[in-house]
Parts: structure tokens; sequence; C-alpha cells
């Protein structure tokens, strides 16, 4: 059953005014967007270039009139007591943002309760204008493309590793066998594995929240691929900033079982 076409015009509007607000900002702010303006709902720091994002979201909710949840890193859960929760990263890579690094992107999905009734998502790569975008059992696209994740070989698997502070979680077998990039977005990179990129992206460690990962993960598994945790299970998470969790998503099953945590 598709979702119902105004929610998702709404999430299409929202994602497309963020876009608008951070090229503006970029071309006339950019010294602003990296500045400390208080803590988010989740505990970190949050930047003027997350609040000017987020701001636009609440504000396009608001104008609708359609009643939705929302859920954002800065705002934290605003409960309408509606039927669906938009999960939204405004600036997913806010550090690439605000140094001048061209790969960050606006993240939205739309659930319910958890991860796994997600049924709509879109990853806008800002610098790029692309759009990821998938909807549960009607598939994945790039700029209203088909995607299907390339079922070919690597003779040298390019991966996606984020290292963190925990590098013994990281197992030797993929920094021995693969080529390793990490490039600080986890939606675009989970992205970036739903079009053959990128054969793997790993993050061992409890760091990404639901926000992060929402739409990216309809998207890789529209696409044919698969997202799990960082012991090899299929990845469901409830909708909250509370828990943290590690992520592994690749288009085959082998590469999870090779990469996956043992201990």
């Amino acid at each position: 059953m598709m979702m119902d076409e105004e929610f998702k015009r709404l999430a299409q509007e929202i994602v497309k005014k963020i876009d608008r607000k951070l090229r503006s900002s970029i071309k006339k702010d950019f010294v602003k967007l990296g500045r400390s303006v208080g803590l988010g709902a989740d505990g970190t720091t949050t930047k003027y270039i997350d609040k000017i994002a987020e701001d636009v979201a609440i504000k396009t909710i608001k104008k609708s009139g359609d009643s939705v949840n929302l859920l954002s890193e800065e705002v934290g859960f605003i409960d309408n007591h509606a039927k669906y929760t938009f999960i939204l990263d405004p600036v997913d890579g806010t550090r690439n943002a605000f140094r001048g690094i061209p790969f960050f992107s606006v993240s939205l999905a739309i659930g319910k309760k958890s991860l796994h009734d997600v049924s709509y998502g879109i990853v806008k790569n800002v610098s790029t204008g692309d759009v990821f975008l998938a909807e549960k059992q009607h598939g994945a696209y790039l700029n209203n493309n088909r995607i299907i994740i390339p079922n070919v070989f690597a003779p040298e698997p390019l991966v996606s590793v984020s290292i963190g502070k925990n590098k013994g979680l990281v197992p030797e077998e993929i920094l021995k066998d693969h080529v390793i990039r990490c490039y600080g977005s986890a939606s675009l990179e989970m992205c970036l594995v739903a079009i053959g990129g990128l054969d793997g992206y790993v993050v061992h460690r409890p760091y990404l929240r639901v926000t992060d990962i929402a739409a990216a993960t309809l998207v890789v598994r529209e696409s044919g691929g698969f997202v799990s945790d960082s012991w090899g299970k299929p990845l469901n998470m409830p909708l909250n900033l509370d828990e943290r969790c590690g992520v592994i998503a690749a288009g085959n099953k082998d590469f999870i079982e090779k990469v996956r945590r043992i201990d």
C-alpha cells in the first residue's frame, strides 16, 4: 500500500526548502555556519547551519496544516499525536558543510514507530543536487532513475569505514583487503553503496542515530542491498534519539558476514 501523496509532497517540499536555505546561507553567511548556538535534544552542540535548516522544516510543517510528528537532532521529538513521524537530519555532514567540504546532505524519512516501518525516504546531496528517493516495496531512485546495486565483483573492493576513537573495533580483514575511504556523511555514503559507488559502509562503534540513517537505510534496501547492525543482524531502531548504533551496509550478505563484529 502506497503512502498518502500529501505526506510525500510535504517531505519533498521540506527537502527542497532546506536545500535552498543551505545554498543561500553558504553564499551569504558562510562564516556563521560553524558557530555553536546551543545544545540539541541529543546532547550535542548545535551549529548555526543545523538550526537554520531545522527551522525551515518546522515552519514548513506548521504552514502545511498536515498532522505529522517530527523527530530531528536539534529539537528532538515534536509530538503532534499523528500517524506518521518525519525523521529528519537537516544537515548530515555538518562538519563538512561548515568547513567547505562539498559532501553533505538533507535526509528525511517517514515512519511510525521504528526503522522497519519507514516507508519513504529522501536523501539530497546539497553540493551536487542529486536526489536519492525510496519508497517501501516500490524501489529506489537516483534523480528519478531506478537504481539496483550492481552484482559485480570488485577486484579491489572500495569501502567507507568510520574508524573514530575505537580503532580496535575495525576488523583487520577490512584494513588489509579493501581500499578504505571515509567521507563524513552517513546518509550519502550509504546511498553510494546503493549505486555501487562503494562496496560497503562500516561503522562498528555505536555512534549513529536513527535520524542519520533512516532514509538511507530504505534506499539501500530498496536497491537490493542489506543494512545490518555491527553484529550482522538486520538493523532496526526505535524512532527516538536515545539509541545509537553501528551499521554495516552492503550489496551482499557475504560482505556483512566477513566484517561483522564477533565479540
